[in-house]
Order: C-alpha cells, then sequence, then structure tokens
C-alpha cells in the first residue's frame, strides 16, 4: 500500500518521498524510521503542506497549521532525519534561513519481497491513509450534485469507474503508465502560474478474488 503530499496494501499504498526501484511503481519501502515520522498525525500535516507549498519555512507551516513555531521546527528535523525532506538552500534568503521541501518520489508500506519494517507502525500509518481517502470521497460527494444538476460549472473533483480483465502483468504495465503520465503532467507544470490548484488523486483498484 502507498501514498505527494504529495502525500498510497499490496503495492498499491504509497507515500510521496523518494524515487526508487523497488516494486512495478518503482517505490522503494519505507524504513522503520519513515513509518515512525509519518505515523504522527501532525507530521502528516506537515507533509501535506509542503506537497502543496512545494518549499517552506517552519514559520510558514507554523501559520498554515496554527502550530507553534517551535513544534513544527522539531517535527521538521524529525521528517528530515527519516529521510522524507530536505533542505532547498536555493530558496534561502541567506545562510541561517532554512526552507524545506519533500524529497521526490513514491514509497510503499511494504511488498511481499520487503515486508514491512514495523507492522504495528504500517498498521497505523495504513488506517490513516485510508482515512484520508475516505475524506478526499466526502468531499467529492458532497461537490459532484452541485456540478451534475448544473449548479456549479467549474471542475473542482473527478470521479469515473471502469471495470477491466487484465492479467496481473497488463495491469502492472496499465498503472506503470498511468503514473508515468502524472510524473510528466506535473515535472511540465509551472510553479508560479496563479491558475495552479492542489489535486489530491487517490487510485483505487481491486480484482475479483479480494
Amino acid at each position: 500500500m502507498s501514498n505527494t503530499e504529495d502525500k498510497s496494501a499490496g503495492g498499491s499504498a504509497r507515500a510521496s518521498a523518494a524515487d526508487g526501484e523497488a516494486g512495478p511503481w518503482s517505490e522503494s519501502v519505507m524504513t522503520s524510521a519513515m513509518l515512525k515520522a509519518l505515523a504522527h498525525p501532525l507530521r502528516r500535516r506537515i507533509t501535506k503542506v509542503l506537497a502543496q507549498r512545494e518549499c517552506a519555512r517552519a514559520a510558514d507551516i507554523a501559520a498554515d497549521l496554527d502550530e507553534p513555531a517551535n513544534s513544527i521546527s522539531f517535527h521538521l528535523r524529525v521528517l528530515a532525519d527519516a529521510g522524507l525532506i530536505v533542505e532547498a538552500p536555493e530558496r534561502a534568503r541567506d545562510r541561517r534561513d532554512r526552507v524545506w521541501t519533500a524529497v521526490k518520489g513514491a514509497y510503499s508500506l511494504g511488498t511481499p519481497e520487503h515486508p514491512v519494517e514495523d507492522e504495528v507502525l504500517g498498521g497505523v500509518l495504513m488506517r490513516t491513509v485510508i482515512d484520508d481517502h475516505h475524506e478526499l470521497v466526502r468531499r467529492v460527494a458532497a461537490w459532484a450534485p452541485e456540478y451534475v444538476t448544473g449548479r456549479a460549472t467549474d471542475v473542482h473533483a473527478y470521479f469515473t469507474q471502469r471495470t477491466v480483465r487484465l492479467t496481473q502483468t497488463e495491469f502492472d504495465a496499465m498503472m506503470t503508465k498511468v503514473e508515468g503520465v502524472m510524473r510528466a503532467a506535473v515535472d511540465a507544470h509551472d510553479p508560479d502560474d496563479p491558475d495552479g490548484r492542489v489535486w489530491e488523486i487517490d487510485t483505487v483498484a481491486a480484482d475479483n478474488v479480494i
């Protein structure tokens, strides 16, 4: 299961982080330090702010989350020690100015070849990711009636269902292409474009065996 803030069981739960080589979608398996860092609710919120802002100082995040700056600074160091965020010195005003950014890519909680390093922490994080997904679906469900009736005309969400018959190899290849298209779009985006919005995208699929 993997989660780019970017912010997702069995190869499908991804979490935004560094590019890796494991799995059909080029994910690395989270270390126990990463699991421990992301199991904390405030640190999860911090990673979401960094995914939205791309780069931020502790003071920026503290203002967004209405939390003390010294507390945010502590949690940023924990995330950095876990390898989930790094400093962005090119965005800093001087050597004392600390600007942070998320490490790009995706991580998996675990796979059959590389099981989750800490099952308890993995379970905590998985439940958090699922809760996030439920909240996303709730938001879409609240907006959709306004759009389909014409009371709202701007697109703020997307929901589609499709049933396909594929082998596992074909399914893996399809998902690799989907991930590639999304990464290409993100890479091509101008971060200074004033029309840019933050889109949360969850990919959920299941076969008829489970």
